[in-house]
């Protein structure tokens, strides 16, 4: 797969990369971290970033604005995506040539080639591969911030289970390069104030069933209340994820007529549950979207049979 994809790079003089919508560390890192990789080893291409902007991680890339005719002729690369619907700019299938670079089980096949390793603990992993295996490929600093950023982010700083011995000399190759990782690690962890008020409300008021399901839901008007949006609350997902018991835990952020679910899991497989809520992802991570607050409780008693099933 990366003997194909270096193939299509060589053979593309413009070449745009997307990601998913409502970026994480992963999606920025990765999808940054190529766009250097390319600009730093084939400094003649017009290399382009694209999608919505996210506050929070202005700190690691600003995306490029282009004009629709950018793509005419173009290599198109999606990263950190499972599934169309959820690639941020949806312009991308307007080029020449599609890859799908991504660590999510396949929910929606596309692009060609389209190298896709649930074993990765992140799609900036993969993208760190590329240089493990071929040394002559220049690293810079930027690439580096950039592709640890990702992992730092999908792995919780090294300490979920999709940690492998890949991701951590993946990890040591990035390193090497002298960024600035304190400086890095302020602004990925930095919250704003109203924000940690905000966690304290789910901490008080978040529910542990006896089968080991935490839950918080956050109306529209609450988050408000605390001068911040949807976006902001989805980032407290783990807030209670250390409370003793706990096996799954989901947190509800209304938003534009919907209600996002971020799901985590111990052990029980949610990403099938996901599934029968409009959402999918890992076994262990998963997002989903329900439209009323009583298809929050299906999706609660969802988990709930997961966990008394599980072992």
């Amino acid at each position: 797969m990366i003997e194909k994809i270096l193939e299509y790079i060589r053979k593309y003089e413009t070449i745009i990369i997307h990601r998913h919508v409502r970026p994480d560390p992963d999606a920025m890192g990765s999808q940054g971290g190529l766009a250097c990789l390319i600009r730093d080893n084939f400094p003649d291409k017009k290399v382009y970033t694209v999608g919505e902007e996210a506050d929070s991680l202005r700190f690691l890339r600003s995306m490029d604005q282009i004009a629709d005719d950018v793509y005419d002729g173009a290599l198109v690369i999606v990263c950190d995506t499972a599934n169309r619907e959820r690639v941020s700019d949806q312009r991308f299938d307007r080029g020449a040539h599609l890859i799908k670079i991504d660590h999510h089980p396949i929910v929606d096949s596309y692009g060609d080639p389209e190298w896709v390793d649930p074993s990765a603990s992140s799609t900036s992993e993969m993208i760190t591969s590329i240089v493990r295996k071929h040394r002559e490929l220049v690293l810079t600093d930027e690439a580096a911030r950039l592709l640890f950023a990702g992992i730092v982010g999908d792995t919780g700083r090294f300490q979920f289970s999709n940690v492998t011995e890949q991701t951590f000399l993946a990890a040591a190759e990035l390193v090497r390069h002298p960024f600035d990782r304190q400086a890095f690690f302020d602004q990925l962890y930095i919250r704003k104030l109203d924000v940690v008020r905000l966690n304290g409300y789910v901490l008080q008021h978040f529910t542990l069933t006896d089968e080991g399901v935490g839950f918080i839901k956050l109306p529209l008007e609450l988050v408000h209340s605390y001068h911040l949006e949807s976006s902001d609350a989805s980032s407290l997902v783990n807030s209670f994820a250390n409370v003793e018991g706990i096996k799954a835990w989901v947190l509800f952020s209304e938003e534009d007529g919907q209600i996002r679910a971020r799901i985590r899991s111990k052990g029980p497989v949610i990403n099938e549950l996901a599934a029968n809520f409009n959402g999918g992802g890992h076994p262990l991570a998963s997002g989903a979207t329900v439209y009323s607050w009583g298809e929050a409780d299906q999706l609660i008693e969802g988990l709930k049979e997961l966990c008394r099933s599980w072992k």
